[in-house]
């Protein structure tokens, strides 16, 4: 009697031309490590997208009115409200170290500089990236799992310039105008607390944030609001047009982009104030 050989099972045909393929070819499959760096630089390209169809007609003007109104509806109310503590810690941290220091003249001007440079666009680029990004990346990933922008492609729509620019372009718009709103609450705050609770007198808190501050330190202000809230945009954008997991993915992705925002945010911020702390002198010096 011959011995039987034990039979090995049949692989499916796509088993054997995928392995083929990958032989002949040499060509490894992509790295789990270098994930991160595909999606870096997936969002720089969207962002730099974005930029350029910004110049591009037809402008959405429609949708860019409604998304504004949206974001400022729901970031106003906490931006003033967040913004009074914020001056108030700010004002009652600094004026305790000039008062150890002996430098009691200098409290208004330390505590509204430090508002003005860096709590005001912090706190504004925060609440948009947590109110009005997750709503923005929650409505474009529900988009895509309905197929609502493969739709759009299909017929010759791009889902950048017809629903990601007015979003991006509306959240810049109303951190703009947010940074203003908080600068002036968060300064009131700390002017209030500094002189009831502490004892400064107005003239000197005045007197000390004329002879300290410069024009260039709310331009900063400025440019840092208006390049918070496109990063904030672009990102929640981002993670909207790229969920994964179906339904439960929408979620998960308006996570991510809050989280990714926050990251991006703080280093920026970091970048952004040593170049100008860099370029621009202080005053007096």
């Amino acid at each position: 009697m011959t011995a039987q050989l034990p039979v090995r099972p049949s692989e499916p045909p796509e088993v054997h031309a995928a392995s083929g393929q990958a032989k002949h070819s040499g060509v490894r499959p992509p790295l789990r490590v270098l994930a991160p760096l595909r999606e870096t630089g997936k969002l720089f390209a969207l962002g730099v997208a974005v930029a350029r169809a910004i110049f591009r007609r037809p402008f959405q003007v429609r949708e860019f009115i409604e998304q504004f109104w949206f974001i400022a509806s729901v970031t106003i109310l906490p931006a003033a409200l967040v913004s009074i503590p914020f001056g108030a810690v700010i004002a009652l941290q600094v004026g305790s170290l000039t008062q150890q220091l002996g430098a009691q003249s200098f409290t208004g001007g330390a505590s509204v500089l430090a508002v003005i440079q860096q709590a005001s666009p912090l706190i504004v680029a925060l609440l948009i990236s947590g109110a009005g990004g997750s709503a923005i990346c929650a409505d474009l990933a529900s988009r895509k799992i309905r197929e609502e922008l493969d739709a759009m492609e299909v017929m010759g729509v791009s889902p950048i310039q017809r629903l990601v620019v007015p979003r991006v372009l509306a959240t810049m718009f109303v951190a703009l105008l947010l940074n203003g709103l908080v600068s002036v609450v968060g300064t009131l705050g700390g002017y209030f607390f500094n002189v009831i609770l502490q004892g400064g007198t107005p003239g000197a808190y005045l007197s000390s944030f004329s002879s300290l501050a410069q024009l260039p330190d709310l331009y900063i202000s400025e440019v840092k609001a208006l390049i918070f809230g496109f990063l904030a945009g672009v990102v929640a954008a981002y993670r909207g047009l790229n969920p994964r997991g179906g339904p439960k993915g929408v979620g998960d992705a308006v996570n991510q982009s809050v989280v990714i925002t926050f990251m991006m945010l703080f280093f920026v911020n970091m970048v952004l104030t040593a170049i100008y702390l860099q370029i621009v002198p202080a005053k007096g010096s």
